[in-house]
């Protein structure tokens, strides 16, 4: 069972700590849970996924509780974070349905009785235009704590002109990339496979195997939570979200490109991708990326398409809007620990300016106002 470590008031909210003992979200959470049909990413099997399998060492979960808002958190020591991980393409606070903006500042202001003689608390991958978490930012700041945004990864997506098809989306691409697709996915139908796996069973548990040993013989770097994507797809299948889709080689039944989607809300986000880097030079990662789309177009009729986390070159190629993930450090001012946050702030935001002048002005006039 939960037990509660903490609690706080603000305004006419108490609020608590509650520390996870189970690897999963208590039955209680539901109310604030998304269906996983809307948004996977703020629903039990995204959490309790992440929960078993993403946890960092050294950390240990709990849970917020500030009237009708919930906040998954990190601890260590007692210092907390967001429950975010490198997996993570956006966090924020769970609200029930219903919460208005009331609710949100005054659960903003509980949630400062609880971080008020803590170090920093920082919060990650949030939407910049989060209206819940807005409303609990006056509601902290009303509390006495100091807030400081800062960047923190961006974002690429593409929302589909509805009816558009396969078609339209090809012909909005760069010249470049779509006379690449094209040679590609000739190519592909010539000398290899193209599956797409999306329930439970036999057959996702092969795709799964394929996928891992794609992986293994790909360029990237050995991931920080191994069972973590097969969890997941195994989770997305179950509720029937998943887009696993692999490229084979006809000859020998040789897996050449991975990667896996989930569908959700009318949007299909990409979480992993890569191939063998052995085959680079057939592009097996196109075409099978080019495979994907167009089933999720034409299949899946999807209004958006999201590549998930991060600024790689090639996404901007596929997609073409990018929005920007923030994050928000949290602090008591009166904290020793607070304090030196706020100073390194300050000092940071004195460079910042220091380098924007020097941009301006031109090395001959900079040197003359010098002397």
């Amino acid at each position: 069972m939960p037990s509660v470590a903490e609690t706080g008031t603000g305004a006419s909210t108490a609020a608590r700590l509650v520390r996870l003992e189970d690897a999963r979200l208590p039955a209680w959470c539901d109310r604030y849970l998304a269906p996983p049909g809307d948004d996977f990413f703020a629903a039990r099997d995204w959490y309790d996924t992440v929960l078993a399998h993403a946890v960092p060492p050294g950390a240990a979960p709990l849970l917020a509780v500030c009237g009708t808002v919930v906040l998954p958190l990190l601890s260590e020591g007692r210092r907390l974070r967001a429950l975010a991980t490198p997996y993570t393409l956006r966090w924020e606070p769970l609200a029930a349905s219903g919460t208005g903006e009331t609710a949100l500042r005054d659960a903003g202001r509980a949630f400062a009785g609880l971080l008020r003689g803590r170090p920093p608390t920082r919060l990650e991958a949030m939407d910049d235009a989060s209206p819940v978490m807005a409303g609990m930012s006056r509601g902290l700041r009303a509390g006495g704590l100091a807030l400081d945004r800062y960047r923190h990864f961006g974002n690429w997506r593409q929302v589909l002109t509805p009816g558009g098809g396969w078609s339209r989306y090809l012909a909005n691409r760069p010249p470049a990339l779509r006379t690449t697709i094209e040679r590609k996915l000739a190519r592909a139908a010539r000398e290899s496979r193209f599956t797409l796996v999306t329930a439970p069973g036999a057959v996702l548990d092969a795709a799964i195997r394929d996928y891992h040993a794609v992986r293994a013989r790909s360029w990237k770097p050995p991931e920080p939570a191994p069972d973590f994507d097969a969890a997941l797809m195994r989770a997305a299948a179950a509720v029937g979200t998943l887009r696993l889709g692999l490229l084979h080689r006809a000859a020998d039944a040789r897996p050449l490109a991975a990667q896996y989607w989930v569908v959700t809300g009318g949007r299909a986000t990409l979480l992993k991708l890569s191939h063998d880097e052995a085959e680079r030079a057939a592009s097996p990662g196109t075409a099978l990326t080019a495979l994907m789309i167009r089933a999720l177009i034409e299949d899946d009729d999807v209004g958006e398409l999201d590549f998930g986390r991060g600024d790689d070159p090639y996404k901007r190629l596929w997609v073409a809007e990018r929005r920007q993930r923030v994050g928000l450090v949290i602090t008591d001012p009166w904290h020793p620990a607070g304090m030196l946050e706020l100073a390194h702030q300050l000092a940071g935001r004195g460079r910042r300016k220091v380098m924007a002048w020097r941009r301006a002005v031109p090395a001959g006039e900079a040197q003359r106002e010098d002397a």
